[in-house]
């Protein structure tokens, strides 16, 4: 089930937080935070950086982009130890009942991924047959995640290369206008904040965004390898103490070594 991550906006925030201390502490009375706002420099990076993705990617690729940055914001609770006592426990149901006992039960799991597993398997599939069928899922699975991320990486290479075309702009009507000493202020501004801007986008959302949906991709695949490996055992009839050890070996040492820990404590209890 997922849920709303705060790293992600706690991180925005601490980054932003960060910029506008230092522009504050520094200000001493000659200028404001309101200086740093400048609607030219914003329209030649956003307006840049959307027409540069525009170009790059489809119509169907861009739409999924509102979805890609909803996931950033949230993270799925998965506990590797209740996965993998799932199996086992359909590993001594299979051994005791037969595998089509396990269709009737599949009620109580809520992921589909190991409902279809638990299916092939009931059907008499090949152990191979069923690892190749659940592995193309998982990389299917990959190839969706990465069209939705690239985006974002293409994001986070365009908006400093839209900021160095604003400071162009900027330094180019500067030096079209020396003669005019009013005018060498706000057109520097626009050269020097486009730069900020391109810069600060892609190194705080957008890049550190794409990295974050890389990590989960990675987290969810090696759930799904775990699930994998727990359907062969189910299917091919293993002792459900062996499935365990097989499946605990994908535990972080963090989780094996607390486990190991209760069993301990209830050794001595009992």
């Amino acid at each position: 089930m997922k849920k709303i991550d705060l790293l992600t906006p706690i991180g925005i925030f601490i980054g932003l937080t960060a910029v506008f201390a230092a522009i504050y502490t520094n200000a001493s009375g000659a200028g404001s935070l309101t200086d740093f706002i400048q609607i030219a420099s914003i329209l030649i990076v956003l307006g840049g950086m959307f027409g540069a993705i525009s170009i790059n990617f489809s119509f169907a690729d861009i739409k999924l982009l509102p979805k890609v940055i909803k996931e950033t914001f949230q993270t799925k609770d998965q506990n590797l130890q209740e996965l993998i006592n799932t199996f086992v426990d359909l590993s001594a149901k299979a051994r005791r009942e037969g595998l089509l006992a396990l269709e009737a039960g599949l009620e109580d799991v809520d992921d589909p991924f190991i409902e279809k597993g638990v299916l092939l398997a009931v059907d008499g599939i090949e152990p191979d047959i069923i690892k190749d069928i659940m592995m193309a899922e998982v990389l299917a699975m990959e190839e969706r995640h990465r069209k939705g991320r690239i985006i974002l990486e293409k994001a986070g290479e365009y908006a400093p290369a839209w900021g160095m075309i604003g400071t162009l702009v900027g330094l180019v009507l500067m030096l079209q206008n020396l003669n005019d000493p009013s005018t060498l202020g706000p057109n520097m501004a626009v050269a020097l904040l486009t730069t900020l801007y391109g810069t600060l986008l892609a190194n705080l959302v957008f890049i550190p965004m794409a990295n974050k949906l890389a990590l989960s991709t990675e987290e969810e695949v090696f759930v799904k390898q775990i699930v994998v490996e727990g359907v062969i055992g189910v299917q091919s009839g293993q002792n459900p103490k062996i499935l365990e050890e097989k499946l605990s070996a994908f535990l972080p040492n963090h989780v094996k070594d607390s486990n190991g820990e209760e069993t301990e404590e209830k050794d001595m209890n009992e």
